[in-house]
């Protein structure tokens, strides 16, 4: 079970005992391939019930992490993003009175990004069913890719009611910001900026995990 619900929150397991929480993932991209990515996890919502949980030991049966192992997960995130090639200007913000935990780094192509995260596996500060291979993209083809995700759904449908109900008010937000502009979209569940150079898909964490929506999509450039 935990396994399945990691792949949204693996290196944040407080957030793991709340249902009101925001994903932000979002990436821009310049028009050499080189950019900048941001995942932003925002459990504000929640920040009452969190402080109170924060002090318990257990909860449902289940150990509550100390805000010391909350900030070695993230650092050592860090510290594997810093280690691989491409990556650069790593940076970590913590804020424990909101609830606000982001990394940010700069990217010389967006496959950095899936290497980061294939590196994070292999040291298991994220489960070995989290996505790794997210972003391609094709200069000189015009295109850049969001690849599809598998489904989950599964694995959700032996959840107990109690875990279930962890998803039911998450969102996830993916921003892809461009230099260049985009010319078409494969999924029609990403709206178009007005000045075309972004698109953007906010979802139900739980319409992701059973597909009701997906997060696949190439995206042309003109």
């Amino acid at each position: 079970m935990k396994k399945v619900i990691k792949i949204f929150l693996a290196i944040v397991p407080l957030m793991l005992f709340t249902s009101c929480f925001d994903i932000l993932d979002k990436v821009n991209v310049r028009a050499d391939g080189s950019g900048e990515y941001t995942l932003i996890l925002n459990a504000s919502k929640s920040k009452t019930r969190l402080a109170s949980i924060s002090k318990m030991e257990t909860i449902n049966g289940k150990k509550v992490p100390k805000r010391t192992e909350i900030e070695a997960k993230i650092n050592e995130a860090a510290r594997i993003f810093k280690a691989t090639p491409g990556i650069s200007n790593v940076k970590t913000s913590m804020d424990f009175n909101n609830y606000i935990l982001k990394l940010s780094c700069n990217f010389s192509k967006i496959e950095n990004i899936n290497a980061g995260l294939e590196q994070m596996k292999a040291r298991n500060i994220i489960g070995k069913m989290i996505p790794t291979q997210i972003y391609n993209q094709n200069l000189s083809k015009k295109v850049f890719i969001r690849n599809k995700v598998n489904t989950f759904k599964s694995d959700y449908d032996k959840m107990s009611k109690a875990d279930k109900e962890i998803f039911h008010e998450a969102r996830y937000i993916s921003v892809l910001q461009f230099e260049n502009t985009v010319k078409s979209q494969s999924n029609a569940a990403y709206s178009l900026s007005p000045n075309k150079k972004a698109v953007k898909l906010e979802a139900n964490i739980i319409d992701l995990i059973l597909q009701k929506k997906q997060l696949q999509n190439n995206i042309l450039f003109q």
